[in-house]
């Protein structure tokens, strides 16, 4: 028996050897490409790995004075700041917020530009199809500040959202003074402002589609609502399934700089959600550690929807990330 682990333990260490003498000899004749990939490497480490040790001030009454190694932990084992924030009487209406905006958003707001992908592959003007594609990719390169200056002034009394109601006998209304619209006007602007540039990974996906099957799809008699249903669709699903479990591992963050932008007291109602809270609580009231514990909680709700998400895919339709 000590004979056999020895002789696996020599085994092991005979790979690793072997592994980095290769490395060595292969660092050695690549060196300059090895130096342009330090750069990415140090990036990621600085800015990405080492700040994972400051998670611990979630669990701890930050101080910076003390620092973060310095600094007491909170009561109830550490987890005085994740209690504080699931009692808080302001909890129901953020998650409900957080849930009901991010849920529109996926339910409108996903499909949108698997449409548009189909709908612009169909096109046949070269010269049309630019346009439209120009005109739909156009507003994702403007900033949300401008974004959400042009939905303010649109949605005014004396706007152009009451401009066009008024042409159909509607009262005017201040749009972003009613809770009830914040939502709407939210998800709304969210798809004009993302669904030209979402399509294009799915007009990737169409462009890959070998040709000779739409022209057996055509000969078989297939029309082009047909082909677009059992050729077309069935090619990009895959597409479409990974697209949607990145999505759903989303479903916990909705942008708070949109939110700031647009929201007032008067809808908090509505339009109050978790990273708004946070924003109130960690950045004006210096709470570092509250606003740390609340996005910890977050990525890990968002971490097991995608493990989630991508189990029933995997088992539904045999397409996961991992």
């Amino acid at each position: 028996m000590a004979q056999h682990l020895s002789t696996g333990y020599l085994t092991r260490q005979g790979k690793l050897q072997r592994f980095k003498s290769r490395l060595v000899t292969d660092m050695k004749h690549n060196y300059t490409l090895y130096l342009l990939v330090l750069p990415v490497i140090a990036y990621y480490i600085v800015f990405r790995y080492f700040p994972i040790g400051g998670i611990q001030i979630a669990f701890k009454d930050y101080k910076p004075a003390l620092g973060i190694f310095g600094s007491p932990w909170t009561i109830h084992y550490g987890f005085g700041h994740f209690i504080d924030f699931v009692t808080n009487p302001y909890f129901e209406r953020l998650l409900r917020n957080t849930v009901l905006i991010s849920f529109y958003s996926l339910l409108f707001g996903f499909p949108a530009p698997i449409v548009l992908a189909i709908m612009l592959s169909e096109l046949r003007g070269r010269k049309y199809k630019k346009v439209v594609q120009t005109l739909t990719y156009f507003p994702h390169f403007i900033s949300t500040v401008v974004v959400c200056g042009i939905i303010t002034q649109f949605a005014l009394s004396d706007g152009l959202f009451n401009q066009i109601g008024q042409l159909f006998g509607a009262q005017p209304v201040s749009f972003l003074q009613k809770p009830e619209y914040f939502r709407t006007i939210y998800v709304g602007s969210g798809i004009w402002q993302g669904v030209g540039w979402s399509s294009i990974i799915y007009l990737a996906a169409i462009a890959s589609v070998n040709s000779e099957v739409y022209e057996a799809a055509a000969l078989d008699g297939a029309g082009r609502m047909r082909r677009i249903i059992h050729v077309t669709l069935p090619h990009i699903e895959p597409t479409i399934v990974l697209m949607l479990i990145m999505s759903v591992g989303n479903i916990m963050n909705v942008g708070s700089e949109k939110v700031l932008l647009l929201y007032n007291p008067s809808i908090y109602e509505t339009a109050d959600v978790i990273s708004t809270y946070v924003y109130r609580r960690g950045l004006l009231e210096f709470n570092f550690s509250f606003s740390t514990a609340v996005n910890l909680m977050n990525s890990v709700i968002n971490f097991l929807m995608v493990l989630g998400a991508n189990a029933i895919s995997r088992k539904v339709s045999e397409t996961s990330l991992f």
